[in-house]
């Protein structure tokens, strides 16, 4: 039988007393079989979580997170926001692509509920496109470090390169 972190009370976890290394900024290596360039498709992407992006706003990038590497696709996948150290997810609406768009859906989870994740846990970029209909906020009163925050619920651009393509179709 596989326990599960969250059932296991704190009082009962390992004192851990070593160092925790917190990244601001890391590159993503991974295969991607249909993009020839690199090295066999050896492909790198740089992820941000910067508290001041270019002497303006934080820049937090939202990524994809192995969940389960059994399954293939969104369903082994989740979408996260990273605001280092604490990493905030998306669930998924559904165990479909939406039918108007082909792409999935996922909607914010409770933003007390963080995470620490392991850095090898990540398999690289999202992109995350807000339904603008579901909300009633102003598009050009919303800054683009905010855009995780003020908006609820999220297509997950499966056509921003073949990458993602692959990753989410």
């Amino acid at each position: 039988m596989t326990t599960v972190p969250e059932d296991v009370p704190l009082d009962k976890c390992p004192l851990y007393d070593r160092p925790i290394h917190v990244y601001n900024s890391a590159c993503s290596m991974f295969y991607a079989p249909s993009d020839m360039s690199g090295i066999h498709g050896i492909c790198h992407e740089y992820i941000h979580s910067c508290p001041k992006w270019r002497n303006m706003g934080p820049c937090y990038d939202c990524v994809y997170v192995v969940t389960d590497p059994h399954v293939e696709g969104m369903l082994g996948l989740d979408a996260w926001t990273i605001h280092v150290p604490f990493i905030h997810w998306f669930d998924c609406v559904g165990d479909v692509p939406d039918t108007d768009t082909g792409m999935w859906i996922v909607c914010a989870h409770n933003p007390e509920n963080i995470a620490i994740i392991h850095i090898d846990t990540i398999y690289c970029t999202a992109q995350l496109i807000p339904i603008y209909a579901a909300h009633h906020i102003n598009p050009g009163s919303v800054k683009p470090h905010e855009s995780y925050d003020k908006y609820q619920i999220f297509y997950v651009n499966k056509f921003a390169d073949h990458h993602a393509f692959e990753i989410a179709s």
